[in-house]
């Protein structure tokens, strides 16, 4: 008898939620966009229906945010939906955060810049999850221990966890060469390091010798950055140097 009441409290219903009450998830890293997978999925809704519920949780207000789902629900409004079928789940703000990321980093099309902040937004709730397991004691090696939890669970190497999470560091005009393409990732990592606006003026100056740095060209950017003595200059005779 125990075990059916047990099922009976965690089996989850699908219901339709209207529109106007739903809610973008807080600092959602995941981008929604316009483009050609979006028009597919359109097509899709159109023909099939939406076949997986957003999952969404309840706010104080009556409205609901979104833990899974933007691109869809994005797709069926524009095709005139009213409402759309969603799970309910009552999460904490760090239990949906974790949900959240995991959800989307199944996506098959992510950027650099959006796997980077779904990163950090997970690593900042492991530590803090850590932190209160520890009871306030000083652990120096938390950091250390939620960046490899990451890379377990999302199949990249410590190393590269951190390196994603340090590019969130750069400013939008940077991160966008990342996106793009025209910007590799190592050299970006490197160049997370300058100040906002040493990059803003790297920008610029990638703008005027329309090229990028290579990964050691980024290397003696940082290193006179790192001095105290990289100047706009610097940063034009670097980038007009051959590679």
């Amino acid at each position: 008898m125990a075990e059916k009441k047990e099922l009976a409290v965690t089996e989850e219903k699908i219901v339709e939620i209207e529109m106007e009450r739903l809610r973008s998830f807080e600092n959602h890293p995941f981008k929604v966009k316009a483009d050609s997978q979006m028009i597919e999925l359109q097509e899709s809704v159109k023909k099939y229906g939406i076949l997986n519920p957003l999952i969404v949780r309840p706010r104080k207000d009556g409205t609901y945010e979104i833990i899974s789902g933007h691109r869809r629900k994005f797709a069926a409004e524009k095709i005139g939906y009213r409402k759309v079928p969603v799970i309910i789940r009552v999460l904490k703000d760090d239990d949906a955060v974790v949900s959240m990321v995991d959800s989307n980093l199944q996506r098959e099309m992510i950027s650099p810049s959006e796997k980077a902040f779904a990163y950090k937004m997970k690593y900042e709730v492991i530590k803090r999850r850590a932190g209160r397991r520890n009871c306030g004691q000083v652990d120096h090696n938390l950091g250390k221990k939620s960046i490899e939890l990451i890379g377990e669970e999302c199949g990249d190497s410590p190393k590269q966890v951190q390196r994603y999470i340090k590019i969130t560091d750069l400013i939008p005009e940077m991160l966008e060469k990342v996106d793009d393409g025209s910007m590799g990732f190592t050299p970006a990592v490197q160049l997370s390091y300058l100040n906002k606006k040493e990059q803003k003026e790297m920008s610029e100056a990638m703008e005027f010798a329309r090229c990028t740095p290579s990964l050691s060209q980024a290397l003696q950017i940082k290193k006179l950055s790192t001095e105290g003595k990289l100047t706009v200059q610097d940063m034009e005779d670097i980038l007009s140097e051959i590679k």
